[in-house]
């Protein structure tokens, strides 16, 4: 149930719901359905439920009802017995926008990129932001341009130097945004930190500045966060609500492992990222609330978390089988690489591209059985290849790779491989 609490102030009412003092003051006269408490020193606060009320009267407007019969809906609903706020959906305002003015900054940015070219850059994203909201345009221009240039690069077809530049530039002005952000108007605070070994924070700085657009006050730490460094701030700063991202098979083991630690000291954890996108069913492995694919939706779907604080969704367990399989992996990891290397070394492959598939793979396959999902593993295929693609190596090279691997793992682990050794057979004997 919607907090019934006054805690926010007239400012914060006119910047959730959109309406003048003079309206807001008005329809509490005329219909006395909100009914402001007064601080100590006389100013009118309201609880959260007030403000959802409002928010609910206002989408009934812009649908086409007058405000008397709004609040007549509401009254007849309340008489029923049934709750409103349950029976109407009332999304947070966004802003439609032409696609294909968007479209041509977003490429003008990313030409930029490419040529490192920071004025030209600078001139796509400020023409962006001249039509539509701050965070429209960092999700259009800025998110989707890193995604196109990231596959560029996966693909091989730009260098590395030219991904980190454009990287570079964007979480600049991400972090320029989300300084100049308004000063928070809501007591909750939100706690934003990636976890440990995820250095890619651009969609969670993005996110934090929305809510942060929204009044929420957000306390940003950004990538790779230490678990013990967590738990010092939020001791500190005692957080509603943790907000976290993984893109990679690894950093959503660091992130179920994340969630279990910030739940044991008394605050949820919020989460999304690329993996997830990828492979949904890995969201039922983290004691968290999955935010959606969508960055869009996340103010939202954090709004309503913390207004209803719904019980943690019930988390698949770890099976014993793949408790085995990763302790038995674990033991004989370091002679398992060794020996993949021993195997490749007829191949041309340079060792220090050897030694980054290893570490990766290898860690993949940690992740995967920490998680206790080896399919969330099929992705590896992909990154292999793509990596071996990006040096100008044949792709059969990586079938080379992933049997060697097989071979090592059958031979070191015998039957306490069979998880990994079956989800080699699904890829090598297709």
């Amino acid at each position: 149930m919607t907090n019934s609490t006054p805690i926010y102030n007239l400012k914060a009412v006119i910047r959730e719901t959109g309406l003048s003092p003079e309206i807001l003051r008005a329809w509490e006269r005329r219909y006395g359905l909100v009914k402001p408490q007064r601080s100590p020193g006389g100013h009118r606060i309201y609880s959260q439920y007030d403000i959802e009320m409002l928010k609910w009267l206002v989408a009934r407007q812009k649908e086409g009802l007058s405000i008397s019969r709004a609040v007549e809906m509401w009254r007849g609903l309340v008489k029923d017995g049934q709750d409103p706020l349950q029976q109407f959906h009332t999304p947070l305002q966004t802003v439609e926008v032409g696609g294909s003015m968007l479209d041509e900054h977003r490429e003008a940015w990313i030409e930029a990129c490419l040529a490192f070219d920071e004025q030209a850059a600078e001139r796509a994203l400020s023409q962006a932001f001249a039509i539509v909201a701050p965070e429209i345009a960092c999700m259009e221009v800025l998110q989707k341009g890193l995604a196109e240039i990231g596959e560029c690069w996966y693909r091989g077809a730009i260098s590395v130097q030219q991904e980190h530049f454009a990287s570079g530039l964007a979480m600049l002005r991400m972090s320029a945004l989300f300084i100049a952000a308004p000063p928070p108007t809501r007591l909750e605070r939100i706690l934003a930190a990636c976890p440990p070994g995820e250095e890619h924070d651009f969609v969670l700085l993005l996110a934090a500045f929305m809510l942060r657009r929204l009044g929420w006050d957000v306390v940003y730490l950004g990538a790779n966060v230490p678990l013990s460094r967590l738990a010092e701030t939020i001791q500190l700063t005692s957080p509603r609500l943790v907000l976290s991202v993984a893109q990679t098979l690894n950093s959503a083991a660091a992130l179920r492992e994340m969630a279990d630690y910030v739940n044991a000291r008394g605050v949820p954890l919020g989460f999304g990222g690329g993996v997830f996108n990828a492979y949904p069913a890995l969201a039922e492995r983290v004691n968290g609330y999955y935010l959606g694919s969508e960055i869009s939706n996340i103010p939202q779907v954090v709004e309503g978390l913390l207004m209803r604080q719904p019980a943690l969704p019930r988390m698949s367990p770890i099976s014993p089988e793949y408790t085995q399989a990763l302790a038995k992996f674990v033991e004989k990891e370091a002679l398992i690489v060794a020996s993949v290397t021993r195997a490749m070394q007829p191949e041309q492959l340079e060792p220090a591209h050897l030694e980054n598939a290893n570490s990766h793979f290898t860690r993949n396959i940690v992740s995967a059985l920490s998680l206790g999902d080896i399919h969330a593993m099929d992705h590896s295929v992909g990154w292999l290849e793509g990596l071996l693609g990006n040096y100008g190596l044949s792709p059969l090279l990586a079938v080379r790779y992933f049997t060697a691997y097989r071979q090592v793992v059958q031979q070191q682990l015998g039957s306490h491989g069979a998880l990994i050794l079956d989800w080699f057979s699904k890829f090598l004997d297709r």
